[in-house]
């Protein structure tokens, strides 16, 4: 029996072992901050429902430093264009993309090959970095789709 008290933290007894790839919704100590946001990028993944191509990682966005000069396409670099580097999608894909931390989503279009850090799946302009509302952080996790 679990108490039914103001200390929801104290546990006792302790809750029973889940099985490996069981999350019990109903006992929220089981819900790791991994498995959240698994479950957050799969809900968005299915949620693209007519989705030719879907993703979720890491992202992170850049400017400054290549304002001006010519990305991977072969277009000039705009930190205040609404674009974004991907190691293998098609230049001039247009993806949509949603911050699983704010909720917030922009379209995108992809004119430059990175991410080269990490295991981050796409680097994003300054304005959409600031659209989804996470260039103060500079990194945020994403789910990205694009349109058939």
């Amino acid at each position: 029996m679990w108490p039914k008290g103001p200390d929801l933290l104290t546990l006792w007894p302790p809750p029973p072992r889940i099985p490996l790839g069981i999350i019990n919704i109903s006992e929220p100590r089981s819900l790791t901050k991994k498995a959240v946001i698994a479950a957050i990028c799969a809900a968005s993944v299915l949620s693209f429902s007519s989705a030719a191509y879907a993703q979720c990682g890491g992202a992170s966005w850049y400017g400054p430093g290549f304002h001006g000069k010519k990305s991977a396409s072969g277009e000039t670099f705009n930190e205040n264009a609404m674009t974004a580097a991907h190691r293998s999608l098609p230049f001039g894909t247009k993806v949509e993309v949603v911050d699983q931390n704010t909720g917030n989503s922009v379209e995108v279009t992809i004119n430059d090959r990175g991410p080269f850090h990490g295991k981050r799946i796409i680097d994003l302009s300054k304005a959409a970095a600031t659209a989804l509302g996470f260039r103060n952080r500079g990194v945020t996790t994403v789910c990205i789709a694009q349109d058939q």
